[in-house]
């Protein structure tokens, strides 16, 4: 007849192993259950077939119809990576990164600082850097388009500096203008996101610091800088990741990103390729250069703003 121990231990035996599949905390995973179902669903496996897609000749047909579509191994990556459009549009996202990220990142530091402090105005000012975060690009665009074109507002202030051609068609500066027209719409969320991060740096910081007779910028670099180390890497890895996404802007403010392509953008490169000119496989294998490409920069990125 088992005894108390064995009857324990046969007990044991099913926890531990809900335990090793579940966790420390059962609930907790049920409860994330649902969003990674939903992970799996819209992200997992649209990126596992599109690489699959990549790896094949692959084309659009109608439903139900049976047709053969062969390995072709690397051959798609070898016609991307040999492709002028596919390395324009790479490059045309390195220079939108380089401008947006550290844009994004200053201002929304310095923005948040100020915020953090007791200004007259703060919440009205909070709403009105947050407004065009949550504002469609579609109904801000028009503005900007009014701003930046060749007789808009911004070339009649400068007069005989004003550009020519006109930003939003000058190859050199088509870029740069959509880069600046994303920091600003986006600015709103990262000072959240550092609002939030000064809200936890204690108070005892900046007294002791004043006390040793550190002025304010020396309060800022020494201080507030170091405390929000984490939230700086949070958000250039956003920023990261969104910019590299880019595709809504140059599509509606360059006219398809012109000129010459000077605007153009991987995603905006896939949608072309992939359901304008009816090659999936080429595009599924420029969104898996991306999202390697991404990967390794955000890797790097975290392992520079984490360095002590």
């Amino acid at each position: 007849m088992p005894g108390p121990l064995s009857r324990e231990g046969s007990r044991r035996g099913p926890r531990r192993w809900v335990a090793a599949v579940l966790g420390r905390h059962p609930v907790g995973a049920v409860l994330v259950a649902p969003y990674a179902v939903f992970l799996a669903l819209v992200f997992a496996y649209p990126f596992g077939f599109a690489v699959w897609i990549s790896f094949h000749d692959y084309f659009f047909t109608a439903p139900g119809v049976p047709v053969d579509r062969p390995f072709v191994g690397l051959a798609n990556y070898t016609a991307v990576l040999g492709d002028p459009a596919v390395r324009q549009a790479f490059g045309n996202i390195v220079v939108f990164l380089l401008i947006n990220v550290p844009l994004t990142t200053v201002l929304a530091l310095l923005l948040a600082t100020a915020l953090n402090n007791a200004i007259r105005g703060r919440t009205f000012l909070r709403v009105a850097y947050y407004v065009p975060y949550v504002t469609a690009s579609v109904a801000v665009v028009g503005v900007w388009l009014f701003l930046f074109n060749s007789g808009g507002l911004v070339n009649e202030l400068l007069g005989p500096l004003a550009p020519d051609p006109s930003w939003l068609v000058n190859e050199g500066l088509a870029m740069p203008t959509v880069a600046i027209y994303v920091a600003w719409k986006q600015l709103g969320f990262f000072i959240l996101l550092y609002l939030a991060a000064l809200q936890n740096v204690p108070k005892e910081l900046y007294e002791s610091a004043a006390v040793d007779g550190a002025g304010r910028w020396q309060r800022f670099r020494s201080v507030t800088v170091p405390a929000v180390r984490p939230a700086t890497t949070l958000v250039v890895i956003v920023a990261t990741i969104t910019g590299a996404n880019l595709f809504t802007e140059p599509y509606l403010l360059t006219g398809g990103g012109g000129p010459n392509g000077a605007s153009t953008s991987p995603v905006l490169l896939m949608y072309q390729r992939g359901l304008e000119q009816g090659q999936p496989d080429v595009a599924a294998a420029i969104g898996v250069l991306l999202v390697i490409g991404v990967v390794v920069i955000s890797l790097i990125n975290r392992r520079i703003l984490e360095r002590p």
